[in-house]
């Protein structure tokens, strides 16, 4: 039977990460990016790593970093998965040997087919909301309709996704996995483990 995966993104404390562990997330997402409220630095993202069960695909969230910044990282933190959402191009993304997914900002200029050609080596592409000056994070919903060409690679579905949203999302896209981080907030950075376990429980309920 198919299911859609779920990736809490903006993880930031051990507790929270075993909290959206234990309500049967597919995926945490830690962000490496100092300005983001969200940031995690390289020791906390390793303890978190390091002190959690397996079957959780870790993924390293960049934003136009250095190539030395994500050298660092890797060495110390056992990511899975890398996540772009800057100007990266699809030879930067795919210098590290790991599966990576590209962050796409959707807006009426948007061509899909070409975004998946162009990032031809991407394992998925994420569609976030395009908001001037941010990278992500928004907690504002794009207009799905957007989504209007089949493209072979996955999607996976972001950008002021909730629980009270996130059924009507699925019907409506079919996205490989949704991504979730404001919507799962106590604050920014601080994840709240009713909301979390509600939102679980909506996707797997669709």
């Amino acid at each position: 039977m198919y299911r859609t995966r779920i990736k809490i993104c903006g993880i930031t404390n051990l507790q929270d990460a075993k909290v959206a562990i234990d309500e049967g997330v597919d995926a945490i997402g830690l962000v490496f990016c100092e300005n983001s409220p969200r940031y995690i630095n390289i020791s906390r993202a390793k303890k978190i790593v390091e002190n959690t069960t397996p079957f959780v695909n870790y993924v390293g969230l960049f934003v136009d970093a250095e190539k030395e910044y994500i050298n660092d990282v890797l060495k110390e933190v056992a990511l899975d998965t890398l996540q772009f959402h800057g100007q990266e191009s699809e030879q930067a993304c795919a210098l590290y040997n790991k599966p990576y997914i590209k962050a796409i900002r959707m807006n009426k200029n948007i061509n899909l087919s070409e975004e998946a050609e162009k990032y031809f080596s991407a394992h998925a592409l994420l569609l976030d909301t395009y908001i001037e000056g941010l990278s992500g994070g928004t907690g504002i919903i794009f207009d799905w309709d957007l989504i209007t060409k089949e493209i072979e690679k996955p999607i996976i579905l972001a950008g002021g996704l909730n629980a009270s949203n996130v059924k009507d999302a699925i019907k409506k896209i079919s996205p490989y996995a949704v991504d979730v981080s404001g919507g799962v907030e106590a604050e920014k950075g601080k994840k709240d483990p009713s909301k979390i376990k509600e939102f679980i429980n909506e996707v797997m309920n669709v």
